[in-house]
């Protein structure tokens, strides 16, 4: 007890107002989200009428005038069916966009089957024009209002306060992410450890410096000490289904959030399904679809856009190979062994960014290795490239030659980072598994921090990526990685 004790005195009771914060920001920021859906659909309405009917007599768009007035407010009252409002989708994931997609359907819908019924002309190109340009509108003011609102939480403002449940090891690890990824809005502000960690003769009394409060069996009473607003309860056997449940009833009355960490990590949503078996709620895993039509379609989609990226970026890249040829002695085009799909070696293709005899400067530098790995060989301030190529890889322009192995189909537009041969040789049972896919131009490694990354969090990345490949993913990423390019963090 004398962890609650502690408690008691060092931070102050919560009242009937502890969550007049959250709820302030959250409230503000739904309404934000209704004014931009209204606007992004008035918009889309005037700009279709106007295309539409340039010189049409007034009395003949008096209809559209109505149905461009209308259609904001009934787009914002299917978003509220949709439920693209509710908290839980603020912030982080692709729900939210799910969402909008699917309220532009229906009210393409809606417009279709009541100008059907009611037997009522309504002009094709309006439609047309008007509701897909007002879906897309508003997914691109959704995405502009998220970037707002992770600026927020990089500043430290509307974040959820959250009480972990765990053992140490596992709160290490979510407390170090919450801390590199603030954007996901959830601050640890104290954790309840096993009894013998919180109350033994060894207790603890912090991790990672958060404050520890108290035992499994206390979560309720901290979180209503502190005013926390949600519970996240790392995989651990002593908090099992009734332990969990008794947890729920006691945080329920005071609604505050109750976040549960599966024992498998890393699985997409995708591939994760809830199935009732005999009253009991079991967690179905997919395996991942690594071969067959989403393979093919896979390669044909990186080809395709290799072949356009090479088209369309043909005078950059020969700008970029004037510049290495005049700067430097040496050849244009670096060539290395790389190895790709299922340990099959491949000669990977670079804009050269170091000076020619780089390869047999390397045994010099090996002391000064900043990797401290053993695998990966990184240097943040590297005597060996050139002022050119250091420009170069700032902004990942020597990576540009790699569209020809994509087009060859040695490589994929995204994927793990292609390794070289003696670091395959060092891969364990685990890492391996980043082979059974091609190796990418792009991946989440390039849009999660490139060099700066450690060994661990590399293969955590890379793993992550193989098990949940989808279209959607590999979209995503390639549209994060312009930003990262840009921003030229992590390249060195």
């Amino acid at each position: 007890m004398a962890v609650v004790d502690k408690v008691r005195v060092d931070i102050p009771p919560a009242d009937e107002r502890r969550h007049v914060q959250i709820q302030n920001w959250t409230g503000s920021y739904r309404r934000r989200a209704v004014a931009v859906d209204f606007v992004s659909m008035l918009l889309a309405g005037l700009v279709a009428f106007v295309v539409r009917f340039p010189s049409t007599p007034n009395h003949l768009t008096a209809p559209y005038v109505a149905l461009t007035a209308t259609l904001p407010v009934l787009w914002v009252l299917i978003l509220m069916l949709c439920r693209a409002y509710e908290p839980r989708f603020i912030g982080v994931g692709s729900e939210e966009f799910h969402r909008v997609l699917r309220a532009g359907f229906i009210i393409t819908a809606t417009v279709a089957i009541a100008a059907y019924a009611t037997k009522t002309e309504v002009a094709r190109g309006y439609v047309v024009m008007a509701l897909p340009l007002a879906t897309f509108l508003n997914l691109v003011a959704r995405y502009r209002l998220r970037k707002w609102l992770h600026r927020r939480r990089w500043e430290g403002d509307c974040m959820r306060r959250v009480v972990a449940v765990g053992h140490r090891a596992a709160l290490v690890d979510l407390i170090r992410l919450l801390r590199q990824k603030r954007y996901h809005g959830m601050d640890i502000v104290g954790v309840c450890l096993p009894t013998v960690l919180a109350h033994g003769e060894d207790a603890l009394t912090e991790v990672e410096d958060v404050p520890v409060l108290g035992d499994f069996g206390q979560a309720a009473q901290v979180v209503e000490r502190i005013g926390a607003d949600s519970v996240a309860v790392l995989a651990c056997p002593e908090m099992d289904g009734t332990a969990l449940r008794r947890l729920a009833w006691q945080i329920e009355r005071d609604d505050v959030e109750l976040v549960v960490a599966p024992a498998l990590m890393d699985a997409a949503g995708p591939r994760i399904s809830i199935r009732p078996v005999a009253g009991l709620p079991l967690l179905h895993v997919e395996h991942p679809e690594l071969d067959g039509g989403r393979k093919v379609f896979k390669s044909l989609f990186d080809r395709i856009g290799a072949l356009i990226g090479l088209l369309f970026l043909s005078p950059l890249l020969l700008t970029v190979a004037v510049a290495i040829k005049v700067s430097s002695a040496g050849p244009v085009m670096f060539r290395q062994v790389r190895v790709g799909r299922d340990g099959r070696e491949f000669t990977v293709l670079k804009f050269r960014t170091m000076v020619a005899d780089a390869e047999q400067r390397k045994l010099d530098l090996l002391e000064q290795n900043e990797a401290g790995d053993g695998v990966l060989f990184k240097i943040r301030q590297d005597p060996r490239v050139t002022r050119v190529g250091r420009w170069l890889r700032r902004y990942s322009l020597d990576e540009l030659p790699q569209l020809l192995n994509v087009f060859r189909g040695e490589m994929s537009l995204v994927g793990p980072r292609p390794p070289l041969p003696e670091e395959v040789a060092q891969y364990g049972y685990d890492v391996r598994r980043r082979l059974v896919v091609k190796p990418g131009l792009t991946g989440l490694w390039q849009v999660s921090g490139r060099s700066d990354l450690t060994w661990e969090e590399s293969v955590r990345l890379d793993l992550r990526y193989v098990d949940n490949w989808s279209l959607a993913l590999d979209l995503q990423i390639m549209w994060k990685t312009w930003s990262a390019v840009f921003r030229g963090s992590g390249a060195y």
